[in-house]
């Protein structure tokens, strides 16, 4: 069995409090990791194309 499998099965043992915050803490580390991924990507440049393309459209509403 591998060690995915095994934590699949200890999660499906969990109590209904123990799943809950669980899943709470797994929400938040996901949020984290996505965090992180923007903050790389923003550092590498690859959102410059979009930030323009977003003061180009809020440049249109105020002019």
């Amino acid at each position: 069995m591998s060690e995915l499998e095994q934590l699949e099965q200890k999660v499906l043992q969990l109590s209904t409090e123990d799943m809950a915050k669980f899943r709470a803490w797994l929400v938040q580390q996901d949020h984290e990791l996505w965090d992180k991924q923007i903050e790389a990507d923003t550092a590498a440049g690859k959102l410059d194309n979009l930030i323009a393309e977003a003061h180009a459209e809020y440049d249109k509403l105020i002019t």
